[in-house]
């Protein structure tokens, strides 16, 4: 079966135990959405359900979106509101509901990470599959060290330099999630004009270039085409976004698109499937696979020094 992008579409994990990789921010997505199944199969509205723990229901819409969380016993009277009684199904998602109150991974960072950022910190690492078109920078899952440094300089001239390196240090331990035993898949486009930046100077975007082929050789779950400036005018007219899918049924994919002071996140079937028209057009116009590491080693050529 192949997915929107073409490739082979990653199987639902059907499981009990969740996959390597979940995180508070998973647990509370799949009890949202097994409490949003539960609501609508007794057939209540939103507005009966926030009753009974003395909520509103935008509370409920949030609880059933994953965006809040809540405490154990609002959990087991909306069980009890929709008809559960069997105690194992009713502790397994009471421990779901313990995990997702858990301190995340990013936590240490929270200080130079943004508000806006979490959300996708914690979804990042669940991800089966993530599609990403870049039209400034190299994807942050692929950046160097020192590539990552001068990136963090240019949106934070003025912070300090132990602000610098913990913002870097983030984004390191973010691209752990590529050597893990089960890594996600990555497949990014990235714009040419981005690899023939040199951000941080001509030695700095060598080094980067030749991660990137180190990464496309070497990485089995990582792809790169590079959407040349020869192609003209692209599908993806909105700017850089990446669309993650999660191995679990009851996690709809998600759009990310990052701005400069705030970003979006998008659920909405119609939506995400404008975005997934986009890049598989975008799959379709750039280089083919076979051509990228010849179009990296043309750039390395190219550079000064």
């Amino acid at each position: 079966m192949l997915g929107s992008g073409g490739e082979p579409e990653v199987p639902v994990d059907r499981s009990p135990r969740p996959p390597s990789g979940d995180g508070p921010t998973a647990a509370r997505v799949q009890v949202g959405a097994h409490l949003r199944k539960l609501r609508e199969e007794r057939g209540l509205t939103r507005a009966q359900a926030a009753a009974p723990i003395r909520a509103s229901e935008s509370k409920i819409s949030r609880i059933e979106l994953g965006r809040v969380g809540f405490k154990e016993r609002d959990l087991l009277d909306l069980l009890t509101l929709y008809g559960v009684t069997d105690q194992a199904e009713r502790a397994a998602l009471a421990g779901r509901v313990r995990e997702s109150r858990a301190p995340a991974w990013w936590h240490p960072y929270a200080d130079v990470a943004p508000p806006w950022f979490h959300r996708y910190l914690g979804l990042e690492p669940t991800a089966a599959l993530i599609r990403t078109f870049e039209v400034q920078f190299v994807p942050g899952l692929l950046q160097t060290e020192d590539y990552a440094r001068a990136v963090v300089r240019l949106g934070h001239p003025d912070a300090k330099p132990a602000e610098v390196e913990k913002r870097v240090r983030l984004r390191l331990e973010r691209q752990q999630v590529l050597n893990r035993p089960d890594p996600p898949r990555l497949w990014a486009v990235v714009d040419e004009a981005a690899l023939r930046r040199a951000v941080g100077g001509p030695a700095v975007m060598r080094d980067q270039l030749e991660a990137l082929i180190a990464a496309v050789t070497k990485m089995r779950n990582v792809r790169l085409q590079v959407l040349q400036l020869a192609s003209g005018g692209h599908a993806a007219n909105g700017g850089s976004f990446t669309i993650l899918r999660f191995p679990h049924h009851d996690m709809p994919d998600v759009v990310y698109s990052e701005q400069l002071t705030s970003a979006l996140y998008l659920e909405r079937p119609d939506d995400v499937d404008s975005y997934f028209d986009a890049v598989s057009q975008l799959f379709i116009d750039a280089a083919p696979l076979t051509e990228t590491v010849p179009i990296l080693d043309r750039l390395i050529e190219e550079l000064p020094g």
